[in-house]
């Protein structure tokens, strides 16, 4: 078993992505990917929430950029463009790859049952999320998943550049 590509978050980095998010992050099991100036750019997020709810979305996407970025592709109707191109053998065989890794990721934190062979964003045959996918993306690196790098090279934002706000969380 591996260990996924996540640190273990503080209480800074949670405080940072409940503003994020405007609201309170649930069951975080660590930071899996971080803004250039170190900011919460994806959080982990356990398979079973503590109330018991399944939640299939390990990678969760926090930074307000970013998410923009992907909401703005959807709404350009790039999910289609994406879909399409699951039609190249090499790329759909890569996009299976990644939802296996993000099963076999997810699958460290326990077994669900409800969520069984569920991974996110339409995976392995569907693009339905471009900001789990994105999220998958800036967690594992470059390279594991093929439409969630596609999607990055797209948006108009870059995990290279800091777009964060102050959120005056105090230390």
């Amino acid at each position: 078993m591996t260990t996924p590509p996540f640190e273990p978050a503080t209480e800074h980095d949670i405080a940072v992505a409940s503003a994020q998010l405007g609201r309170p992050v649930r069951n975080v099991l660590g930071i899996a990917a971080r803004c250039v100036c170190g900011n919460p750019t994806v959080v982990a997020t356990a398979p079973r929430l503590a109330d018991g709810t399944p939640f299939p979305t390990l990678y969760y996407l926090s930074h307000p950029a970013a998410t923009a970025a992907m909401s703005d592709l959807e709404a350009d109707h790039v999910m289609v463009e994406l879909q399409d191109a699951l039609g190249d053998d090499e790329t759909s065989a890569a996009y299976h790859a990644a939802h296996a890794a993000y099963l076999a990721d997810r699958g460290q934190f326990g077994e669900v049952p409800e969520i069984s062979g569920i991974s996110a964003g339409g995976m392995p045959v569907r693009v339905k999320c471009l900001h789990a996918l994105a999220a998958h993306s800036l967690a594992a690196g470059p390279g594991v998943n093929p439409i969630g790098d596609l999607a990055l090279e797209r948006g108009d934002w870059s995990p290279t550049v800091c777009e964060c706000v102050d959120y005056a969380i105090e230390p």
